[in-house]
Protein backbone atom coordinates (compact mmCIF):
# COMPACT_ATOMS: atom_id res chain seq x y z
CA UNK A 1 0.00 0.00 0.00
CA UNK A 2 1.22 3.52 -0.80
CA UNK A 3 1.39 5.97 2.10
CA UNK A 4 1.83 9.71 1.69
CA UNK A 5 3.80 9.96 4.93
CA UNK A 6 5.70 7.80 7.38
CA UNK A 7 6.26 8.51 11.06
CA UNK A 8 9.55 6.95 12.13
CA UNK A 9 9.95 6.33 15.86
CA UNK A 10 13.37 5.31 17.17
CA UNK A 11 12.94 2.14 19.23
CA UNK A 12 16.36 1.34 20.67
CA UNK A 13 16.67 -0.03 24.20
CA UNK A 14 17.51 3.40 25.59
CA UNK A 15 14.65 5.09 23.72
CA UNK A 16 12.17 2.49 24.95
CA UNK A 17 13.33 3.18 28.51
CA UNK A 18 12.47 6.85 27.92
CA UNK A 19 8.96 6.11 26.66
CA UNK A 20 9.37 5.54 22.90
CA UNK A 21 7.01 2.54 22.89
CA UNK A 22 4.22 4.63 24.44
CA UNK A 23 4.89 7.43 21.92
CA UNK A 24 4.61 4.95 19.02
CA UNK A 25 1.35 3.52 20.36
CA UNK A 26 -0.07 7.02 20.84
CA UNK A 27 0.79 7.94 17.24
CA UNK A 28 -1.07 4.84 16.03
CA UNK A 29 -4.13 5.79 18.10
CA UNK A 30 -4.14 9.45 17.06
CA UNK A 31 -3.62 8.65 13.37
CA UNK A 32 -6.53 6.20 13.48
CA UNK A 33 -8.69 8.76 15.32
CA UNK A 34 -7.91 11.36 12.65
CA UNK A 35 -8.90 8.96 9.87
CA UNK A 36 -5.37 8.83 8.44
CA UNK A 37 -4.84 5.09 8.78
CA UNK A 38 -4.69 4.60 5.00
CA UNK A 39 -2.44 7.63 4.43
CA UNK A 40 0.16 7.61 7.21
CA UNK A 41 2.12 4.63 8.51
CA UNK A 42 3.96 4.46 11.84
CA UNK A 43 7.25 2.55 11.75
CA UNK A 44 9.76 1.62 14.41
CA UNK A 45 13.39 2.04 13.45
CA UNK A 46 16.81 1.59 14.97
CA UNK A 47 19.11 4.37 16.09
CA UNK A 48 19.33 7.37 13.79
CA UNK A 49 23.03 7.42 14.54
CA UNK A 50 22.91 11.03 15.63
CA UNK A 51 23.29 12.80 18.94
CA UNK A 52 19.68 13.76 19.57
CA UNK A 53 17.49 13.69 22.67
CA UNK A 54 15.22 10.66 22.96
CA UNK A 55 12.51 9.75 22.23
CA UNK A 56 12.59 11.39 18.84
CA UNK A 57 10.42 11.10 15.78
CA UNK A 58 10.91 11.80 12.08
CA UNK A 59 8.07 12.67 9.72
CA UNK A 60 9.05 11.44 6.28
CA UNK A 61 9.24 12.52 3.42
CA UNK A 62 9.07 16.01 4.96
CA UNK A 63 12.36 15.19 6.70
CA UNK A 64 11.36 16.84 9.97
CA UNK A 65 12.77 15.76 13.33
CA UNK A 66 10.81 16.25 16.55
CA UNK A 67 12.86 15.69 19.69
CA UNK A 68 12.29 14.91 22.46
CA UNK A 69 8.68 13.81 22.05
CA UNK A 70 6.37 12.68 24.84
CA UNK A 71 2.89 11.18 24.69
CA UNK A 72 1.25 14.59 25.24
CA UNK A 73 2.92 15.99 22.10
CA UNK A 74 1.60 13.34 19.73
CA UNK A 75 -1.93 14.68 19.14
CA UNK A 76 -0.58 18.10 18.26
CA UNK A 77 1.90 16.67 15.73
CA UNK A 78 -0.86 14.62 14.11
CA UNK A 79 -3.39 17.45 13.99
CA UNK A 80 -1.00 20.18 12.86
CA UNK A 81 1.65 18.44 10.78
CA UNK A 82 -0.03 15.33 9.37
CA UNK A 83 -3.50 16.85 8.88
CA UNK A 84 -2.75 20.51 8.07
CA UNK A 85 0.84 20.30 6.81
CA UNK A 86 2.13 22.80 9.37
CA UNK A 87 5.40 22.00 11.14
CA UNK A 88 5.11 22.25 14.94
CA UNK A 89 8.17 24.43 15.41
CA UNK A 90 8.08 24.42 19.22
CA UNK A 91 8.69 20.66 19.20
CA UNK A 92 11.48 20.66 16.61
CA UNK A 93 14.93 19.46 17.50
CA UNK A 94 16.71 22.64 18.56
CA UNK A 95 20.15 21.75 17.23
CA UNK A 96 22.00 23.50 14.41
CA UNK A 97 20.56 21.73 11.38
CA UNK A 98 20.64 24.53 8.83
CA UNK A 99 17.84 26.24 6.94
CA UNK A 100 15.77 26.85 10.05
CA UNK A 101 13.93 23.55 9.72
CA UNK A 102 15.11 20.26 11.16
CA UNK A 103 16.31 18.06 8.33
CA UNK A 104 16.60 14.33 8.64
CA UNK A 105 19.45 12.18 7.38
CA UNK A 106 20.36 12.58 4.56
CA UNK A 107 21.59 15.25 4.88
CA UNK A 108 22.83 14.55 8.36
CA UNK A 109 21.85 16.79 11.25
CA UNK A 110 25.55 16.69 12.13
CA UNK A 111 27.58 18.32 9.39
CA UNK A 112 30.71 16.27 10.04
CA UNK A 113 28.94 12.92 10.14
CA UNK A 114 29.58 10.32 7.42
CA UNK A 115 27.25 7.33 7.54
CA UNK A 116 28.71 4.04 6.33
CA UNK A 117 28.17 1.65 9.22
CA UNK A 118 24.97 3.47 10.21
CA UNK A 119 23.77 3.85 6.60
CA UNK A 120 20.45 2.10 7.30
CA UNK A 121 19.93 2.82 10.98
CA UNK A 122 16.84 4.93 11.48
CA UNK A 123 15.83 4.61 7.84
CA UNK A 124 14.45 1.08 7.88
CA UNK A 125 12.38 -1.17 10.08
CA UNK A 126 15.04 -3.59 11.40
CA UNK A 127 12.43 -6.35 11.65
CA UNK A 128 11.49 -6.09 7.96
CA UNK A 129 13.95 -7.73 5.58
CA UNK A 130 12.18 -6.20 2.58
CA UNK A 131 13.21 -2.72 3.71
CA UNK A 132 16.83 -3.85 4.04
CA UNK A 133 16.72 -5.41 0.56
CA UNK A 134 15.18 -2.20 -0.84
CA UNK A 135 18.35 -0.37 0.23
CA UNK A 136 20.65 -2.78 -1.65
CA UNK A 137 20.63 -5.29 1.19
CA UNK A 138 22.17 -8.68 0.33
CA UNK A 139 23.26 -7.28 -3.06
CA UNK A 140 26.89 -7.50 -1.95
CA UNK A 141 26.40 -11.16 -1.01
CA UNK A 142 24.84 -11.86 -4.41
CA UNK A 143 27.76 -10.11 -6.09
CA UNK A 144 30.46 -12.17 -4.37
CA UNK A 145 28.61 -15.46 -4.93
CA UNK A 146 28.02 -14.87 -8.64
CA UNK A 147 30.88 -12.65 -9.79
CA UNK A 148 33.87 -13.07 -7.45
CA UNK A 149 36.18 -15.79 -6.21
CA UNK A 150 36.99 -16.02 -2.49
CA UNK A 151 40.49 -14.73 -3.21
CA UNK A 152 39.06 -11.70 -5.04
CA UNK A 153 36.82 -10.90 -2.07
CA UNK A 154 39.78 -10.99 0.30
CA UNK A 155 41.82 -8.82 -2.06
CA UNK A 156 39.07 -6.17 -2.14
CA UNK A 157 38.92 -6.09 1.67
CA UNK A 158 42.72 -5.87 1.88
CA UNK A 159 42.88 -3.03 -0.65
CA UNK A 160 40.18 -1.12 1.23
CA UNK A 161 42.47 -0.82 4.24
CA UNK A 162 39.66 -1.74 6.64
CA UNK A 163 41.02 -2.27 10.15
CA UNK A 164 39.26 -4.02 13.00
CA UNK A 165 36.97 -1.59 14.78
CA UNK A 166 36.92 -3.50 18.06
CA UNK A 167 40.02 -1.78 19.38
CA UNK A 168 43.22 -3.39 18.10
CA UNK A 169 42.92 -2.09 14.53
CA UNK A 170 44.34 -5.24 12.88
CA UNK A 171 43.85 -5.30 9.06
CA UNK A 172 40.65 -7.24 8.38
CA UNK A 173 41.74 -8.50 4.96
CA UNK A 174 44.91 -10.03 6.41
CA UNK A 175 42.93 -11.80 9.12
CA UNK A 176 40.65 -13.29 6.46
CA UNK A 177 43.63 -14.28 4.32
CA UNK A 178 45.36 -16.05 7.22
CA UNK A 179 42.18 -18.02 7.91
CA UNK A 180 41.66 -18.84 4.23
CA UNK A 181 45.20 -20.26 3.98
CA UNK A 182 45.06 -22.15 7.29
CA UNK A 183 44.95 -25.93 7.08
CA UNK A 184 41.64 -27.65 7.62
CA UNK A 185 38.30 -27.93 5.89
CA UNK A 186 36.16 -26.82 8.84
CA UNK A 187 36.35 -23.11 9.62
CA UNK A 188 34.22 -20.59 11.52
CA UNK A 189 33.18 -16.94 11.49
CA UNK A 190 32.57 -15.34 14.89
CA UNK A 191 31.01 -11.92 15.42
CA UNK A 192 32.16 -10.39 18.70
CA UNK A 193 29.14 -8.49 20.02
CA UNK A 194 30.24 -8.75 23.65
CA UNK A 195 30.35 -5.02 24.22
CA UNK A 196 31.64 -4.87 27.78
CA UNK A 197 33.65 -1.63 27.77
CA UNK A 198 31.90 0.98 29.96
CA UNK A 199 30.63 3.88 27.90
CA UNK A 200 30.34 1.82 24.70
CA UNK A 201 26.97 1.01 23.14
CA UNK A 202 27.56 1.33 19.39
CA UNK A 203 27.36 -2.41 18.67
CA UNK A 204 24.03 -2.65 20.45
CA UNK A 205 22.57 0.14 18.34
CA UNK A 206 23.91 -1.40 15.11
CA UNK A 207 22.37 -4.77 15.94
CA UNK A 208 19.09 -3.18 17.01
CA UNK A 209 18.88 -0.94 13.95
CA UNK A 210 20.42 -2.97 11.12
CA UNK A 211 20.92 -6.66 12.03
CA UNK A 212 20.85 -7.86 8.41
CA UNK A 213 24.02 -5.89 7.58
CA UNK A 214 25.95 -8.00 10.08
CA UNK A 215 24.42 -11.26 8.84
CA UNK A 216 25.22 -10.39 5.23
CA UNK A 217 28.80 -9.53 6.15
CA UNK A 218 29.25 -12.80 8.05
CA UNK A 219 28.05 -14.76 5.02
CA UNK A 220 30.50 -12.86 2.79
CA UNK A 221 33.31 -13.60 5.25
CA UNK A 222 32.29 -17.26 5.30
CA UNK A 223 32.47 -17.45 1.51
CA UNK A 224 35.86 -15.71 1.50
CA UNK A 225 37.57 -17.99 4.02
CA UNK A 226 35.70 -21.24 3.36
CA UNK A 227 33.49 -21.36 6.46
CA UNK A 228 29.95 -22.71 6.57
CA UNK A 229 29.02 -21.73 10.13
CA UNK A 230 29.03 -18.47 12.03
CA UNK A 231 28.36 -17.52 15.65
CA UNK A 232 27.29 -14.17 17.06
CA UNK A 233 28.44 -13.85 20.66
CA UNK A 234 26.19 -11.19 22.15
CA UNK A 235 25.72 -9.97 25.69
CA UNK A 236 22.69 -11.40 27.47
CA UNK A 237 22.09 -7.83 28.72
CA UNK A 238 21.11 -6.92 25.14
CA UNK A 239 17.69 -8.63 24.84
CA UNK A 240 16.47 -6.35 22.04
CA UNK A 241 19.61 -7.00 19.99
CA UNK A 242 19.10 -10.73 20.44
CA UNK A 243 15.43 -10.52 19.46
CA UNK A 244 16.22 -8.53 16.31
CA UNK A 245 18.96 -10.97 15.35
CA UNK A 246 16.66 -13.96 15.84
CA UNK A 247 14.03 -12.39 13.60
CA UNK A 248 16.63 -11.40 10.99
CA UNK A 249 18.15 -14.89 10.88
CA UNK A 250 14.73 -16.48 10.42
CA UNK A 251 13.84 -14.02 7.64
CA UNK A 252 17.14 -14.55 5.83
CA UNK A 253 16.74 -18.33 5.95
CA UNK A 254 13.17 -18.08 4.67
CA UNK A 255 14.37 -16.16 1.61
CA UNK A 256 17.36 -18.36 0.88
CA UNK A 257 19.91 -15.79 2.03
CA UNK A 258 21.21 -18.01 4.84
CA UNK A 259 21.25 -21.78 5.13
CA UNK A 260 21.74 -24.37 2.40
CA UNK A 261 22.70 -23.38 -1.17
CA UNK A 262 22.36 -19.63 -0.74
CA UNK A 263 20.80 -17.91 -3.78
CA UNK A 264 20.88 -21.22 -5.64
CA UNK A 265 24.67 -21.55 -5.46
CA UNK A 266 26.76 -24.30 -3.92
CA UNK A 267 27.64 -22.08 -0.94
CA UNK A 268 25.94 -22.82 2.39
CA UNK A 269 26.26 -20.75 5.54
CA UNK A 270 24.32 -20.67 8.79
CA UNK A 271 24.44 -18.39 11.84
CA UNK A 272 23.75 -19.16 15.48
CA UNK A 273 23.50 -16.84 18.48
CA UNK A 274 25.42 -17.44 21.69
CA UNK A 275 24.53 -15.37 24.75
CA UNK A 276 27.34 -14.14 26.95
CA UNK A 277 27.04 -14.12 30.72
CA UNK A 278 28.27 -10.53 31.08
CA UNK A 279 31.92 -11.19 31.92
CA UNK A 280 34.15 -8.32 30.78
CA UNK A 281 37.02 -10.69 30.03
CA UNK A 282 34.94 -12.45 27.37
CA UNK A 283 35.49 -9.44 25.16
CA UNK A 284 39.02 -10.85 24.74
CA UNK A 285 38.80 -13.00 21.63
CA UNK A 286 40.14 -16.27 23.00
CA UNK A 287 38.11 -16.01 26.22
CA UNK A 288 35.10 -15.47 23.99
CA UNK A 289 35.90 -18.71 22.13
CA UNK A 290 36.16 -20.58 25.42
CA UNK A 291 32.73 -19.27 26.41
CA UNK A 292 31.15 -20.32 23.10
CA UNK A 293 32.56 -23.81 23.67
CA UNK A 294 30.78 -23.92 27.03
CA UNK A 295 33.88 -23.44 29.16
CA UNK A 296 34.81 -20.79 31.68
CA UNK A 297 35.67 -17.55 29.88
CA UNK A 298 39.44 -17.35 30.35
CA UNK A 299 42.02 -16.18 27.79
CA UNK A 300 44.12 -18.78 25.98
CA UNK A 301 47.85 -18.80 25.43
CA UNK A 302 48.78 -17.10 22.13
CA UNK A 303 50.14 -18.21 19.71
CA UNK A 304 48.43 -20.05 18.14
CA UNK A 305 46.03 -17.30 17.11
CA UNK A 306 42.37 -17.88 16.16
CA UNK A 307 43.00 -17.80 12.37
CA UNK A 308 45.16 -20.90 12.88
CA UNK A 309 43.46 -22.54 15.85
CA UNK A 310 40.26 -20.95 17.08
CA UNK A 311 36.79 -22.29 17.83
CA UNK A 312 37.00 -26.01 18.68
CA UNK A 313 40.57 -25.92 17.44
CA UNK A 314 39.56 -24.89 13.91
CA UNK A 315 40.66 -21.79 11.94
CA UNK A 316 38.40 -18.91 12.95
CA UNK A 317 37.79 -15.31 11.92
CA UNK A 318 36.71 -13.08 14.82
CA UNK A 319 35.38 -9.69 13.77
CA UNK A 320 33.64 -6.94 15.71
CA UNK A 321 30.08 -5.81 14.83
CA UNK A 322 31.22 -2.44 13.48
CA UNK A 323 33.96 -4.07 11.40
CA UNK A 324 31.48 -6.42 9.74
CA UNK A 325 28.96 -3.65 9.03
CA UNK A 326 31.59 -2.04 6.76
CA UNK A 327 31.89 -5.10 4.50
CA UNK A 328 28.74 -4.88 2.29
CA UNK A 329 29.32 -1.23 1.23
CA UNK A 330 32.99 -1.97 0.53
CA UNK A 331 32.01 -4.84 -1.78
CA UNK A 332 29.37 -2.74 -3.56
CA UNK A 333 31.30 0.54 -3.85
CA UNK A 334 34.86 -0.75 -4.10
CA UNK A 335 38.03 -0.26 -2.05
CA UNK A 336 38.90 3.10 -3.63
CA UNK A 337 35.57 4.54 -2.47
CA UNK A 338 36.30 3.40 1.09
CA UNK A 339 39.82 4.82 0.94
CA UNK A 340 38.41 8.20 -0.08
CA UNK A 341 37.01 8.50 3.47
CA UNK A 342 39.21 9.12 6.49
CA UNK A 343 43.01 9.37 6.26
CA UNK A 344 45.42 7.73 3.79
CA UNK A 345 46.78 5.42 6.49
CA UNK A 346 43.52 4.88 8.35
CA UNK A 347 40.61 4.91 5.88
CA UNK A 348 36.90 4.75 6.57
CA UNK A 349 34.76 5.99 9.41
CA UNK A 350 34.60 5.37 13.14
CA UNK A 351 31.51 5.22 15.32
CA UNK A 352 32.07 7.09 18.58
CA UNK A 353 29.91 7.15 21.69
CA UNK A 354 29.98 10.41 23.64
CA UNK A 355 29.29 10.08 27.36
CA UNK A 356 30.13 11.91 30.57
CA UNK A 357 30.15 15.68 31.19
CA UNK A 358 29.34 16.75 27.64
CA UNK A 359 26.20 18.54 26.46
CA UNK A 360 25.28 16.22 23.59
CA UNK A 361 25.35 12.57 24.57
CA UNK A 362 24.99 9.71 22.11
CA UNK A 363 26.33 8.11 18.97
CA UNK A 364 28.06 9.64 15.96
CA UNK A 365 29.84 8.22 12.89
CA UNK A 366 32.61 10.40 11.49
CA UNK A 367 35.61 9.98 9.16
CA UNK A 368 38.81 8.69 10.72
CA UNK A 369 41.21 11.51 11.53
CA UNK A 370 38.68 13.85 13.12
CA UNK A 371 40.11 15.65 16.13
CA UNK A 372 39.02 15.30 19.72
CA UNK A 373 38.23 19.02 19.74
CA UNK A 374 35.71 18.56 16.92
CA UNK A 375 34.11 15.59 18.66
CA UNK A 376 33.81 17.16 22.10
CA UNK A 377 33.20 20.84 21.36
CA UNK A 378 31.51 20.88 17.93
CA UNK A 379 29.56 17.62 17.82
CA UNK A 380 29.33 17.18 21.58
CA UNK A 381 28.41 20.80 22.22
CA UNK A 382 31.13 21.42 24.80
CA UNK A 383 31.38 20.72 28.52
CA UNK A 384 28.14 20.66 30.47
CA UNK A 385 27.60 23.49 32.94
CA UNK A 386 30.37 25.65 31.48
CA UNK A 387 33.09 23.79 33.38
CA UNK A 388 36.58 23.17 32.09
CA UNK A 389 37.75 19.94 30.48
CA UNK A 390 39.92 17.75 32.69
CA UNK A 391 40.38 14.69 30.48
CA UNK A 392 38.76 12.44 27.91
CA UNK A 393 39.05 8.70 28.39
CA UNK A 394 39.16 7.17 24.91
CA UNK A 395 38.13 3.58 24.26
CA UNK A 396 36.79 3.01 27.77
CA UNK A 397 38.85 2.40 30.93
CA UNK A 398 41.32 0.16 29.08
CA UNK A 399 41.93 2.74 26.34
CA UNK A 400 43.82 6.00 26.58
CA UNK A 401 43.71 9.25 28.55
CA UNK A 402 43.68 12.52 26.62
CA UNK A 403 44.21 15.89 28.30
CA UNK A 404 43.18 19.33 26.92
CA UNK A 405 46.58 19.88 25.28
CA UNK A 406 45.87 16.85 23.04
CA UNK A 407 42.54 18.08 21.69
CA UNK A 408 43.91 18.58 18.17
CA UNK A 409 45.40 15.11 17.79
CA UNK A 410 43.71 13.17 14.91
CA UNK A 411 41.62 10.28 16.17
CA UNK A 412 43.06 7.32 14.27
CA UNK A 413 44.71 3.98 15.00
CA UNK A 414 48.15 5.15 13.87
CA UNK A 415 48.25 8.57 15.57
CA UNK A 416 47.03 7.99 19.12
CA UNK A 417 49.76 5.46 20.07
CA UNK A 418 52.32 8.26 19.57
CA UNK A 419 50.74 9.91 22.60
CA UNK A 420 50.52 6.67 24.62
CA UNK A 421 46.80 6.58 23.95
CA UNK A 422 44.46 4.31 22.01
CA UNK A 423 41.33 4.60 19.90
CA UNK A 424 39.92 1.39 21.34
CA UNK A 425 36.22 0.74 20.96
CA UNK A 426 35.35 4.37 20.23
CA UNK A 427 33.94 5.21 23.66
CA UNK A 428 34.68 8.80 24.67
CA UNK A 429 34.10 9.57 28.34
CA UNK A 430 34.36 13.32 28.88
CA UNK A 431 35.32 14.33 32.43
CA UNK A 432 35.19 17.95 33.65
CA UNK A 433 37.45 19.72 36.13
CA UNK A 434 35.11 19.26 39.10
CA UNK A 435 36.15 15.61 39.38
CA UNK A 436 38.97 14.30 41.56
CA UNK A 437 41.63 12.37 39.67
CA UNK A 438 42.21 9.94 42.55
CA UNK A 439 38.50 9.14 42.65
CA UNK A 440 38.40 8.66 38.86
CA UNK A 441 41.35 6.28 38.85
CA UNK A 442 40.00 4.39 41.87
CA UNK A 443 36.70 3.91 40.05
CA UNK A 444 38.49 2.45 37.03
CA UNK A 445 40.69 0.23 39.21
CA UNK A 446 37.67 -1.15 41.09
CA UNK A 447 36.04 -2.01 37.76
CA UNK A 448 39.09 -3.97 36.58
CA UNK A 449 39.41 -5.74 39.93
CA UNK A 450 35.77 -6.81 39.77
CA UNK A 451 36.06 -8.00 36.15
CA UNK A 452 39.40 -9.82 36.44
CA UNK A 453 39.00 -13.50 35.58
CA UNK A 454 41.65 -14.27 38.21
CA UNK A 455 43.69 -16.55 35.97
CA UNK A 456 47.01 -14.72 36.38
CA UNK A 457 48.65 -13.36 39.53
CA UNK A 458 49.64 -9.92 38.16
CA UNK A 459 46.04 -9.03 37.38
CA UNK A 460 44.40 -10.81 40.32
CA UNK A 461 46.79 -9.65 43.05
CA UNK A 462 48.13 -6.51 41.39
CA UNK A 463 44.62 -5.20 40.84
CA UNK A 464 43.75 -5.79 44.49
CA UNK A 465 46.87 -3.97 45.71
CA UNK A 466 46.22 -0.97 43.43
CA UNK A 467 42.67 -0.59 44.77
CA UNK A 468 43.91 -0.90 48.38
CA UNK A 469 46.49 1.86 47.87
CA UNK A 470 44.03 4.18 46.13
CA UNK A 471 41.51 3.66 48.93
CA UNK A 472 44.22 4.56 51.42
CA UNK A 473 45.09 7.74 49.51
CA UNK A 474 41.44 8.82 49.21
CA UNK A 475 41.00 8.20 52.94
CA UNK A 476 43.82 10.61 53.78
CA UNK A 477 46.29 8.00 55.06
CA UNK A 478 48.39 7.60 51.92
CA UNK A 479 52.09 8.34 51.71
CA UNK A 480 54.42 9.60 48.96
CA UNK A 481 55.83 6.08 48.76
CA UNK A 482 52.38 4.86 47.73
CA UNK A 483 52.69 6.75 44.45
CA UNK A 484 55.89 4.89 43.64
CA UNK A 485 54.21 1.61 44.53
CA UNK A 486 51.35 2.42 42.16
CA UNK A 487 53.80 3.10 39.33
CA UNK A 488 55.62 -0.16 40.00
CA UNK A 489 52.44 -2.24 40.19
CA UNK A 490 51.04 -0.66 37.03
CA UNK A 491 54.18 -1.26 35.01
CA UNK A 492 54.45 -4.82 36.33
CA UNK A 493 50.87 -5.59 35.26
CA UNK A 494 51.47 -4.13 31.79
CA UNK A 495 54.45 -6.38 31.16
CA UNK A 496 53.43 -9.61 32.90
CA UNK A 497 49.62 -9.94 32.82
CA UNK A 498 48.44 -12.95 30.81
CA UNK A 499 46.04 -11.23 28.38
CA UNK A 500 45.56 -7.87 26.72
CA UNK A 501 42.83 -6.85 29.15
CA UNK A 502 45.07 -7.33 32.17
CA UNK A 503 47.89 -5.53 30.40
CA UNK A 504 45.60 -2.58 29.61
CA UNK A 505 44.02 -2.37 33.08
CA UNK A 506 46.69 -0.03 34.56
CA UNK A 507 46.62 2.35 31.57
CA UNK A 508 44.43 5.05 33.16
CA UNK A 509 46.39 4.82 36.43
CA UNK A 510 49.77 5.31 34.78
CA UNK A 511 48.56 8.06 32.45
CA UNK A 512 46.87 10.00 35.25
CA UNK A 513 49.95 9.69 37.45
CA UNK A 514 51.88 11.21 34.55
CA UNK A 515 49.47 14.07 33.82
CA UNK A 516 48.05 14.81 37.28
CA UNK A 517 50.95 14.02 39.60
CA UNK A 518 50.48 17.25 41.55
CA UNK A 519 46.90 16.35 42.44
CA UNK A 520 48.05 12.96 43.74
CA UNK A 521 50.80 14.72 45.71
CA UNK A 522 48.28 17.03 47.40
CA UNK A 523 46.35 13.96 48.58
CA UNK A 524 49.37 12.22 50.10
CA UNK A 525 51.35 15.23 51.40
CA UNK A 526 48.69 17.77 52.39
CA UNK A 527 46.02 15.16 53.20
CA UNK A 528 43.31 17.02 51.31
CA UNK A 529 41.29 16.57 48.13
CA UNK A 530 41.37 19.77 45.98
CA UNK A 531 37.93 19.00 44.55
CA UNK A 532 36.45 17.98 47.89
CA UNK A 533 35.39 14.59 46.54
CA UNK A 534 37.47 12.19 48.62
CA UNK A 535 36.44 11.69 52.26
CA UNK A 536 40.06 12.02 53.44
CA UNK A 537 39.25 9.98 56.51
CA UNK A 538 39.69 6.26 57.12
CA UNK A 539 36.71 3.96 57.06
CA UNK A 540 35.62 3.00 60.57
CA UNK A 541 36.86 -0.45 61.47
CA UNK A 542 34.43 -2.93 63.04
CA UNK A 543 34.95 -3.33 66.77
CA UNK A 544 36.47 -6.58 67.89
CA UNK A 545 34.33 -8.55 70.28
CA UNK A 546 36.01 -10.40 73.08
CA UNK A 547 34.34 -13.54 74.28
CA UNK A 548 34.58 -14.22 77.98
Amino acid sequence: MFYRAHVLVEMTSSSVALGAAQVKEQFEREIARAGLGNEVKVLETGSFGAILPSPFVVVYPDNVIYAPVNVRDVRRIVEEHLLKGRVVRELLFAGELGGGVATFIPPSPLKKEKRVVLRNSGLIDPLNIEEYIARDGYLALAKVLTEMTPEEVIEVVKRSGLQGRGGAGFPTGLKWEFTRKAEGEEKYIVCNADEGEPGTFKDRLILEGDPHSVLEAMAIAGYAVGASMGYIYVRAEYPQSIRHLEVAIAQAKERGLLGEKILGTSFSFDVKIRRGAGAYVCGEETALLESIEGKRGEPRVKPPYPPQKGLWGKPTVINNVETLANIPPIILNGPDWFRSIGTPTCPGTKVFTLTGNVNNLGLVEVPMGITLRELVFEIGGGIRGGHGLKLVQTGGPSGGTMTPDLLDVPMAFDTLPRYNSALGSGALTVIDDTHCIVDIVKNFAEFFLHESCGKCTPCRVGGRRIVDILERISAGVGSPEDLEKLCYLGQHMKTTAFCGLGQAAPNPLLRCLEFFREEFEVHVREKRCPQGVCTMRPKPQPKKTVRV
